[in-house]
């Protein structure tokens, strides 16, 4: 089905189609296709290709050191008087650790957690997927690490709430990815419908399909209700429609694929959406 011609960590990839039907997986054995004893088999280049993981991290390494040259008032980023100062703010300084572990949590879930079901995407994709996380980044960490910048309206409070908001999703979501990685051997590409385990941060399985996106979702909006910043809320708007998305993608594929498939789910959001 695909043959990849490497360079570095550059594909060109082929895929094999039959007649005008969809391409064929990488499991196919040719035996067991619907054929006769002749069969027209037809190649489409897919163009340059990169890796899944090689472009998970330069997205989510961007950011994180992005962030950090703002929390850090380099030079040229505010006026000079600020260069290399402190924020008083308790929150700004909270709110860099947070965002750094979560990229930094990413990061190392693609390199010991996340077993990829696509070996590459298209290369010119990373320009697009890394300008989006690089420059939200860059967007929201200006006015967060701003000398002028001001806490959230109700304070210490709020900052808790939104604190212990985003802990709880960073551990959600780091519990339904381990879980989706036990459900998916290495090197087997058989796909299983993923349910709730003892780990109570995976109940959620029983009402939504797609528990990643849900933890994510709340990590977001937790920081965006710790910050209280425009940027943040834009951000995890336009992430949401996103990974709405995504999850209905994948929600449709599970209902196709599994017939005892459970009927109570929904896409990312239980019983709404």
């Amino acid at each position: 089905k695909s043959l990849f011609h490497k360079s570095k960590s550059i594909y060109r990839s082929v895929t094999l189609l039959i007649s005008e039907g969809k391409p064929l997986r990488d499991e196919d054995i040719l035996q067991e296709l619907p054929v006769g004893t002749t069969a027209t088999f037809y190649f489409r280049d897919l163009g340059a290709q990169i890796a899944w993981g090689t472009v998970f991290l330069i997205e989510c390494i961007g950011p994180l050191v992005i962030y950090l040259l703002f929390y850090f008032r380099l030079p040229l980023i505010y006026a000079p008087k600020y260069e290399f100062t402190a924020s008083r703010h308790l929150v700004v300084h909270i709110a860099c650790v947070c965002h750094s572990f979560h990229y930094g949590k990413r990061i190392l879930e693609t390199l010991f957690v996340h077993r990829f079901s696509h070996g590459t995407m298209p290369f010119r994709n990373i320009f697009k997927n890394c300008s989006y996380y690089w420059c939200s980044a860059a967007w929201m960490a200006y006015y967060i690490n701003h000398p002028l910048y001001t806490p959230p309206y109700y304070g210490e409070s709020q900052v808790k709430a939104a604190l212990g908001i985003f802990l709880f999703c960073q551990l959600g979501s780091f519990s339904i990815h381990m879980a989706l990685r036990n459900l998916k051997l290495s090197g087997c590409k058989t796909k299983k419908i993923p349910y709730p385990t003892k780990n109570p941060f995976t109940w959620i399985f029983a009402l939504v399909s797609c528990p990643n996106y849900t933890y994510e979702l709340g990590s977001w909006l937790g920081f965006t209700l710790m910050t209280q910043c425009v940027p943040v809320l834009f951000f995890t708007v336009v992430g949401f429609i996103q990974m709405t998305v995504w999850a209905k993608g994948k929600h449709r594929s599970y209902l196709k694929e599994f017939k005892q498939y459970p009927t109570l789910r929904s896409p990312i959001l239980p019983f709404i959406l």
